[in-house]
């Protein structure tokens, strides 16, 4: 009796393979190009076996001056035919892998960029990028390696037993003269194939790098709106990628058809010399040389052929992990609302939230109002559902129950980037790419702007304070992740990079904790001056930072417990009091211990 679900497994496994073929179907030209090598190299390869026994039986059991002569001519036009075919095959098939890897590397990026932020939250980083960098690689082998190898093989094996099944003997394949020069090919190309290798892994590390960053940075990606941007940039670096691959495959398959041409006229120069007089009564029959020639080239073909199960498995494997990428819906963008300029009017009305998975909701019956122009402070201690608060603000995730309004409309009723594009971000942790300052600046959907608004911008910022000591200023890098830049540096950068966005909506993520005193105090005062006719967001690690807000709400467990101003929570005397009175504590320690 059949398995059903092992019967599943293998329809869904023909299936998976029909679409990788599907990506192939593509190149449809260059592929019947391949196909078409394939037969002249496995019809040569007939042909030469069964070559060995007229031409050895009629050189060396009757000479022929004439077939003497032209015979090592026609053998290098033989395996001149075949060098051009096999090149046409191995050139052909690498160009449809490289096409193919380089297409799904462009989808799966894109659906990155497209995905919602709940998919990041479960899926690890290093499985993301290894999709891209490892994965499609399989897939490019399930459908162009494993072709190849079926097709060809397949043809070789039965052009070769036809021809066994011919003859009866043949000679001894003493092929071993060419070693030398098959030597230097081999470091020729081993040498060329070493200095393009490196350049090839320069360009993963920049795949790699840039999907990292795409990864990391894909909240400020989609608030900044810098989805076609980040395509861009990776859709260059991917296509140097593409290049160099097949610079390696167009080596590779040079060096082979060379190979086959000095053993053929290694071949032919041994029959030619071993047809003088002096070497005619040493030789055997032609007709046990073709025949071992045949058995010799066929034993490849089988060991290949047995293999190739396996590979198609692993390409099936890797086709399923990326379609579930591919498959995988993007964010919910159904709205139609296109905002141009947004009052700044935030609404939660007895809004939920739980995330997938697990065990208890993050935050309960949550009303608050934020009028346009007022800044809204939300303390409380760790996992108190803070920023669970503000991503609803921004549609990163979609509340479990009640609604978020914007100007008096549901946020899903806004065009997502429109709704977005309202929305200015500054986290603790500060997302910077590997660029120039005033790329970091003018980031996304702010590409566009001048030199004179990205230096007014990092002015405000207090920003140029530090640009103007560096080299080139603000076209100084910045290094991974912002590796050559302070934190304090970096945090104004980011904050440059909201103020020349110009939202009427500022969220502010913790922006100034884990800072020195003097970096908190210049960023503290470049964010007093851009919450100015904001309306702002702030979650507030330590207090002295929000005494002027407008309104502060104490959350607990997923739950506003207080909200009022500095000064009624700090009469109330509860909650907000207590957290108030441990921090001054701790803060009047550490002057003791700076005074010490």
């Amino acid at each position: 009796m059949t398995d059903p679900s092992s019967a599943h497994v293998h329809a869904s496994g023909i299936a998976t393979y029909r679409r990788l073929l599907g990506y192939a179907a593509f190149y449809k030209g260059i592929a019947c190009a391949g196909i078409l090598g394939m037969v002249f190299d496995a019809a040569v390869q007939a042909t030469f076996a069964y070559s060995i026994k007229p031409m050895l039986d009629d050189l060396f059991m009757h000479p022929n001056p004439a077939i003497i002569f032209w015979m090592p001519l026609i053998l290098i036009t033989l395996f001149l035919v075949r060098g051009i075919a096999t090149y046409t095959s191995d050139y052909s098939m690498a160009r449809i892998g490289r096409g193919v890897v380089h297409n799904l590397r462009s989808q799966v990026f894109k659906r990155y960029l497209e995905l919602p932020v709940a998919y990041f939250d479960r899926e690890p980083a290093g499985q993301l990028i290894a999709r891209l960098t490892y994965t499609v690689e399989q897939v490019a082998q399930a459908t162009t390696d494993a072709v190849k190898v079926m097709v060809l093989d397949t043809l070789t094996i039965i052009g070769l037993i036809i021809v066994m099944l011919y003859q009866s003997t043949s000679l001894t394949l003493a092929l071993f003269f060419m070693m030398p020069l098959i030597g230097a090919i081999v470091f020729f190309v081993g040498r060329r194939y070493r200095r393009i290798s490196h350049r090839i892994q320069t360009s993963v590390g920049s795949v790699t790098g840039i999907v990292e960053e795409a990864v990391t940075g894909q909240r400020e990606i989609k608030i900044y709106g810098a989805q076609d941007s980040e395509q861009t940039r990776f859709a260059d670096v991917n296509e140097r990628n593409r290049g160099l691959n097949l610079k390696v495959a167009s080596t590779n398959a040079l060096s082979t058809a060379l190979v086959q041409l000095v053993a053929a006229s290694a071949l032919a120069a041994i029959i030619f010399f071993a047809t003088r007089a002096s070497m005619v009564g040493r030789m055997t029959p032609g007709t046990f040389m073709s025949l071992i020639t045949a058995m010799l080239a066929l034993l490849p073909s089988l060991k290949r052929l047995t293999t190739v199960q396996a590979l198609m498995q692993r390409g099936v494997a890797a086709g399923q992990n990326l379609f579930e990428i591919l498959d995988t819906p993007a964010e919910s963008d159904s709205g139609a609302v296109v905002l141009t300029r947004s009052r700044g009017e935030i609404e939660l009305r007895d809004v939920g939230l739980r995330y997938p998975r697990a065990p208890t909701p993050s935050l309960h019956n949550i009303d608050l109002h934020c009028a346009p122009g007022t800044v809204t402070a939300l303390v409380g201690r760790s996992g108190s559902g803070k920023s669970s608060l503000v991503s609803l603000i921004s549609r990163f995730y979609e509340p479990t129950s009640g609604e978020v309004l914007l100007d008096g409309r549901a946020l899903a009723e806004y065009d997502l980037r429109g709704l977005r594009a309202q929305i200015a971000l500054v986290s603790q942790s500060v997302v910077l790419f590997n660029d120039s300052i005033a790329r970091n600046i003018a980031y996304g959907a702010l590409s566009g702007a001048s030199e004179a608004e990205i230096v007014a911008a990092a002015e405000a910022a207090n920003a140029m304070e530090f640009i103007r000591r560096l080299p080139q200023g603000i076209h100084s890098p910045v290094g991974e992740r912002g590796a050559l830049l302070s934190g304090g540096q970096r945090q104004r950068i980011a904050i440059a990079r909201a103020i020349l966005k110009n939202a009427p909506i500022l969220i502010l993520d913790e922006a100034t904790s884990a800072l020195d005193s003097e970096s908190e105090r210049l960023i503290q005062d470049a964010l007093n001056r851009m919450m100015r006719e904001r309306t702002t967001v702030v979650i507030a690690h330590r207090l002295s930072t929000v005494e002027h807000a407008d309104q502060v709400v104490v959350l607990d467990g997923g739950r506003i417990v207080e909200r009022g101003t500095h000064r009624e929570l700090l009469a109330l005397n509860q909650q907000y009091a207590a957290l108030h009175r441990m921090q001054f504590r701790d803060a009047a320690g550490d002057v003791a211990l700076e005074s010490a």
